[in-house]
Order: structure tokens, then sequence, then C-alpha cells
């Protein structure tokens, strides 16, 4: 049997641009990318915290540094720039693989600069 895991995500990112005319994807600095392990033309699911949109697209590179996070062609509909958003990818593995697996967890602050990483979300609790 294949699972569907969380491979990694970016955890509240801000959306930089929304260019409706660019072909679509999702540009994302590629200091993210490097840090998430999301390759170029990965699906990713993106949840807009902001508005509550949830949808999917492919993730095309930006300039490392830049602090890009560009919802581009149909995906600009569904947000806004200043939304705030989280990108994440899965990857199916088996039962063994998954007993073994830790994602990749990426938080920004709101230029889109890495505050932390971490491989797991502590338990909620009440």
């Amino acid at each position: 049997m294949q699972l569907s895991l969380l491979k990694t995500k970016i955890h509240r990112a801000t959306v930089t641009h929304s260019e409706l005319n660019y072909e679509g994807s999702i540009a994302i600095d590629d200091n993210l990318l490097q840090a998430t392990g999301i390759r170029e033309f990965e699906q990713v699911h993106i949840w807009d915290v902001t508005n509550g949109a949830r949808f999917s697209t492919y993730a095309i590179r930006a300039e490392a540094g830049s602090g890009i996070v560009s919802l581009n062609g149909g995906a600009a509909r569904h947000v806004q720039v200043g939304d705030i958003i989280i990108i994440a990818a899965f990857a199916s593995m088996s039962e063994a693989e998954a007993d073994a697996f830790h994602p990749t967890l990426v938080y920004v602050d709101g230029d889109n600069s890495i505050t932390h990483t971490n491989t797991g979300i502590p338990v909620q609790k009440p």
C-alpha cells in the first residue's frame, strides 16, 4: 500500500505578486525551494489562511533572496497580494518508508525569509 504524506511545507508565506496574465504556476524564492526540497514544476497545494481558498498548481523558481511568492495565471484569482498562505507538497511512500519519514517544515517571516525549520508539529492540546 502507498500512503500520501506531507513531504514539506512553507508555513505562512506572504503573497508578494498576483500575475493573472503570466503562465500559470506559483513562483517561489529559490532559497525557499532549496530549503524545502520542492522541485521546479512539482505539484504544490496552496492553502490561503487569509481567505480560506485551497487549490493546487506547480512551482517555478523565483530569484534567490527576492522573497517572491507569486501566484500566476488562474491561481492569481484565488489570492490577493498580502495574503498569508501555506505551500505544501506531498510524497507517496510505503508504510515502511512512512515509519521512518519526517517532513521538512519551513517557517518564514513577513518578508518570506526563513526564520526556522522543523521536522514535526507539536501535539495539539486543548
